[in-house]
């Protein structure tokens, strides 16, 4: 298991990063953010092997409070 926990930590450390470096623009619209999420859950599906919430969620859990909407 906390190698399961660690894969994820690196992955949401990953994608935050990822999504800091997108222009604002792209982080201002639902559109914009299910995009990047739902790209990101696809380019980091094996950090989400054994969890049990659907990757694409998570990771909007992580991103929606950080955008700008």
């Amino acid at each position: 298991m906390p190698d399961v926990r660690e894969k994820q930590r690196e992955a949401r450390r990953k994608i935050i990063r990822q999504w800091q470096k997108l222009p604002k623009d792209k982080r201002q619209s639902m559109e914009g953010i299910s995009e990047f999420a739902r790209t990101a859950a696809q380019q980091n599906e094996n950090a989400f092997v054994r969890s049990r919430l659907d990757p694409y969620q998570k990771i909007m859990g992580w991103l929606l409070p950080r955008a700008h909407l």
